[in-house]
This record gives structure tokens, sequence and C-alpha cells, in this order.
């Protein structure tokens, strides 16, 4: 005899979703009419909670509106605003406990006052095809994150839209998450990672936002065909970031902090396609950096890493470094391309016959006392200049490139 299990399907009005949470039972499933259900509700039950168009839950502006304290619920289908604005007590519009394993979270739209969804130790979530916008009211640092997960592993986090949160998708102590084809704009950080490993952020849009990939003080990442286009100040932040891949990136036109008369606000606040900070032993390969104030700015520091099979088309200064210690940008007999690359290809096999060094004394010289810019022009610049090509064995160690690429990687791999 087959004994199928007693689930339930279950339409509930305004006014009859607290009870009907509290009288669950296992695999039931809760689909919500179309209304407004006011108040906060929190699910102790593995259930499937399900909105229709027009069905609207409602935090009357206090508290969390939606605690998922169980595993393996579903909630999705809805629209969900006007929870609290307190971030010190996480007030968010879903908010997922620690017994909430392999909760899913799927196609609700969010009108986020703090934070949008927060995972809190729940392992094996996923949290897909959502939409959250964050109050542009109320100023971007007093915003919670869109999409916050504190102590997760096993996460899927996949085409989400977030826009106008503080940070787009914040990752704190998370291990072995995956953040795919999700859609960032118009925040301080579309993704922010702080002490997590083993992680992968793979397929994302970032635009709009001060810094596209902000990634801090972790280690095994794989960054791999990620865009952004025209953040400001980074595209890609590398910051303590160690045996990480960078991989088939772009960060395109990241325009430069600004004041308000449109002028660079800072000294060093040039846009910056890649900026690595104290990171070692990465590989970074196959991106293409492009039509920014800088490409690569690299500090002391961030030695032994593999940088090849780049592209770094138009930027103004293609690469910023500062420290004397030398920097062999290739691996097996191929470099990167650099579009302002002017030696020549005698064989014809696709690499330049002469090196490639971005960097001379003069610049690490403006680099380092930026007030000798008014000098620029003049003829003790011109002299050093000079003094530099004619007798290379002045010039000091930097960044060099031993076999830049004649044409971009992919034009090449075409034509061979």
């Amino acid at each position: 005899m087959l004994l199928m299990p007693a689930w339930t399907m279950a339409a509930i009005q305004p006014g009859q979703l607290a009870e009907a949470l509290s009288n669950a039972e296992k695999g039931d499933t809760l689909k919500l009419e179309p209304g407004l259900f006011r108040g906060h509700y929190r699910i102790d039950t593995p259930l499937t909670l399900e909105g229709s168009p027009g069905t609207i839950l409602d935090g009357n502006g206090d508290g969390t509106i939606l605690t998922i304290a169980a595993p393996e619920a579903t909630v999705q289908d809805l629209l969900l605003r006007n929870s609290g604005r307190n971030l010190t007590d996480h007030e968010s519009a879903i908010f997922i406990e620690t017994p909430g394993r392999n909760t899913h979270i799927r196609r609700n739209r969010i009108l986020a006052q703090g934070f949008g969804i927060w995972v809190d130790s729940a392992p094996d979530v996923l949290v897909e095809r959502n939409r959250i916008t964050g109050n542009t009211d109320i100023r971007s640092q007093d915003r919670g994150n869109g999409i916050h997960l504190h102590h997760v592993n096993g996460a899927m986090i996949r085409d989400n839209t977030v826009c106008h949160a503080r940070d787009g998708i914040y990752i704190n102590v998370s291990d072995g998450n995956t953040l795919a084809e999700n859609r960032l704009c118009n925040q301080r950080y579309g993704i922010h990672y702080m002490y997590s490993n083993s992680n992968t952020v793979r397929g994302n849009q970032s635009w709009g936002n001060r810094t596209g990939y902000a990634l801090m003080q972790s280690t095994r990442l794989d960054v791999i065909h990620n865009r952004s286009e025209n953040d400001k100040g980074y595209g890609l932040l590398l910051n303590y970031i160690t045996q990480s891949t960078l991989r088939d990136n772009t960060a395109v036109r990241i325009q430069s902090s600004t004041t308000p008369g449109g002028t660079e606000s800072i000294e060093g606040g040039e846009g910056k396609a890649l900026f690595i900070y104290n990171s070692q032993k990465n590989r970074i390969h196959g991106n293409t950096l492009a039509q920014t104030a800088v490409g690569i700015h690299m500090t002391a520091g961030s030695e032994n890493n593999e940088i090849h099979g780049n592209s770094l088309i138009s930027n103004r200064t293609q690469v910023k470094y500062v420290s004397n210690r030398a920097q062999e940008w290739s691996k097996e007999g191929r470099g990167n391309y650099w579009s302002d690359y002017m030696g020549w290809d005698i064989n014809d096999d696709g690499i330049g016959d002469v090196p490639y060094e971005p960097n001379d004394a003069v610049d690490r010289i403006l680099w380092t006392y930026p007030m000798a810019r008014v000098l620029m022009n003049s003829p003790a610049v011109e002299l050093m200049r000079w003094v530099q090509s004619a007798f290379p064995i002045l010039k000091p160690q930097g960044v060099k490139d031993s076999h830049p690429l004649m044409r971009p990687p992919e034009t090449q791999d075409q034509q061979s």
C-alpha cells in the first residue's frame, strides 16, 4: 500500500496568515491571496509561502517582516515593504535564522528600509531572481545591504537585481558560496567580500557603484566573467587577497571620484579598473581593463602574482606601480596586450620583439610627489627621460612585460 504525504494547500486571506503559519504542518503550501498583509511573521515549519499578483507583506515601519527559523522552507512571489530601519538589530524584509538550512527565496520584490535579505549561519540556501531596491531618501551609509550573508556555507545567490542598497551583496566569514549572474547598481560596493574563502563570483554585472567588486581579507576566490562598467573609483579592488583567480573579467570606463565641480575629489581619486593592495599569489589573466584613468594600480606588498593574457586598452595610465621591485608580467612566453605598445614583431608570431615597460623614474617621482606635476614639461624632466632611454642601466626596476601581445588575446586566438 502506497502512503502519500498529507500535504495541503490553503488559500490565505489578509488577517489569516499568522494563524495559518502557527497551524501549518511540514510540506504545506500557503497561497496568499491578493491584498495587504500587515505585521511580522515567522516560519517555524518547513513549508512553502507563495504570493499572488497583488500580495503585499508590510512591516508597518518597524522590525523584521518575515523570519524563517525552519529548514527547507520556500518563500516566493511576494512583495515585501516597510520593514524597520534599525541596522544594529539587523531589521530586514527577510531574516533567515540558523535553523533555516536549504531555504529557497525566489522571485520576490523587496523595497528595503533596512536589510533586504539577511542569512545568518544557515547553510545551503538559494536566493534567486529577487529584485531588491533600497530607499534613496536614506543616506547610503544608513541603508542596509541588499543581500547579507553572515557565517554561511554552501549558498547559491543567483540572478538577483539589487540597486540603491548600501552594498549589493555582502559576504562575511562565509565559505564555499556562489554568486552568479546578479545585477548590482548605484551602491557603495556591488559585491563586498570580507574574511570569506573558497567562493565563486561568476557572471555578475555592476554599474554606477562606488566600487564594483570589493574583495577583502579572503583567499581562494574564483572571480570569473564579471563586468564592471561606469562604476566610480574602482572596478575590481583586491585588498589582502591571496591564492585567488581573476579571469575573463571586464572593467571599462571606471569613473574618477569627483567633487560637485567635476574635478577629482582627492589626490589618487582617479578611476582604477583594477586595484591590487597587499595581495599575493593570485592568477590574473584574460581580463579586459579599458578606457579608465588607471588600468592597473598595484601597491608594494603585491608581489608574486601571475599577470598575463590581459588586455589593457586606452587607459590614460596603463600601470601605476611605485615600488622598485622587479615585476615580470608574462608567463611561458606570453604577456599582455597593451594598446600603446610601440614595438615590432619581425617574425609575425604575435609576440612583440621588445619588452613593454609602462613606467619610468619620472612617473614614480610624480606619483610620490604630486606637486612635481608643475615640472611635467620642463627641460629637467625631458632630460631625465632622455637619460633613461640612452642609458637603460639607470632605469629603476618595476613592471616589465617581456613578451607583449600584438593583439588582444581573443583576436590572437581566433587568428592562430
